[in-house]
């Protein structure tokens, strides 16, 4: 008895010493596993402050763009290029002026789709920005369908997607643009496999769930949906400045939790069903976003966009991956991305840290 007793006690003094003692971290292999980026996109502003008023040549857009194509290896330092804006109401309307042809902006023109879509980057066109917010408000009143058949119909004549930038904070006609998605994909049905370059159709939201409070709403309960999408996906687009890592992950962090707070509430967003955006031009100063990849918001980011978890929502873990704003000249005032502040040390050092592939494959669904 005495020797079962102190064999007992010698197992119960081990056992205790086993709760006591710190267990080993976990290998790497249990941790969540890394999804890597399968958008990695700059919008393009070409020479005129996203105005697109003038024809150009390949050459001459070629001088000032070209590591948008070649990151100093010969491959392109993104996958994804969206050449912004079109006027929503100029497009309605099917306006010819100085800047325009039948509603197009002139520079919008098959050959500089070809420029990027010759080397495997997908093409696309942002409808909107927020200087265009009235003129989405009168193109829905007056014909929502209209535009969204006309939006189809220009997707269909240069090969390309269609984004929707509609930055109305207050009051969006959600009817409308309800109208508009059913006329844009009567015309071109949702491919999940993306091999139809026209039936691309996303929507811009803003960079947390605090503005645009009713647009992210209506998106994320019904259109970003992971078992009846609508919209392919989403760009959480930049905010006011650029932020910190903390503040950039805050604000996609949002996406993904929701707003179950608010009245009504916000659902959270599948992690797969969104992208996030930072700057990579500013009218003062070169960003390292652009420059030096060591030093971005793209690398400091990168743990945090290829693991999150989804919060009720979705199956994968990660970000759909990045969005840059924005090439060449976003602004009249600053250097943009041109000779000599291009971008092949920032996105293009990203892209082959990331392993982005070009062209883009079809996405994940959930």
């Amino acid at each position: 008895m005495a020797g079962a007793r102190h064999r007992s006690l010698a197992v119960l003094l081990g056992l205790l010493g086993a709760l006591l003692v710190p267990t080993a971290a976990p290998p790497a292999s249990a941790a969540a596993a890394a999804t890597a980026p399968q958008i990695y996109g700059a919008w393009h502003c070409s020479n005129d402050a996203c105005t697109w008023g003038t024809v150009r040549t390949a050459a001459e857009f070629d001088s000032q763009n070209h590591w948008l194509i070649d990151r100093g290896d010969g491959r392109p330092s993104v996958n994804l290029v969206v050449l912004s804006f079109v006027e929503p109401l100029k497009l309605l309307h099917g306006t010819t002026d100085a800047t325009t042809v039948n509603g197009v902006p002139k520079g919008m023109t098959r050959e500089i789709v070809q420029y990027f879509t010759a080397h495997g980057i997908r093409v696309m066109l942002s409808i909107g920005g927020i200087t265009y917010t009235d003129a989405w408000n009168t193109a829905l009143a007056e014909n929502a369908t209209l535009l969204g058949q006309r939006a189809a119909a220009l997707a269909s004549s240069l090969g390309v997607g269609i984004e929707i930038d509609y930055e109305e904070n207050t009051a969006p006609d959600l009817t409308g643009l309800q109208a508009f998605i059913d006329a844009y994909r009567a015309a071109h049905p949702y491919d999940a496999t993306g091999a139809d370059p026209t039936a691309r159709l996303t929507l811009d939201t803003a960079a947390g769930d605090r503005w645009l409070i009713a647009l992210n709403r209506k998106a994320t309960a019904d259109w970003l949906r992971t078992d009846r999408p609508v919209l392919d996906y989403a760009n959480a687009m930049v905010p006011a400045r650029q932020p910190s890592t903390s503040g950039a992950i805050a604000n996609w962090q949002e996406h993904v939790d929701g707003k179950p707070a608010y009245s009504p509430p916000v659902p959270p967003l599948a992690p797969a069903k969104f992208t996030g955006a930072v700057y990579i031009s500013d009218q003062s100063k070169s960003l390292p976003e652009c420059t030096d990849f060591a030093n971005s918001l793209q690398k400091s980011t990168g743990s945090y966009t290829q693991t999150v978890a989804p919060n009720g929502v979705g199956v994968s873990s990660g970000m759909l991956g990045y969005m840059f704003w924005a090439a060449e000249r976003p602004s009249t005032r600053g250097s943009g991305t041109t000779p000599p502040n291009t971008c092949e040390g920032g996105v293009g050092a990203g892209a082959t840290a990331y392993g982005i592939p070009v062209p883009m494959p079809a996405l994940r669904q959930s």
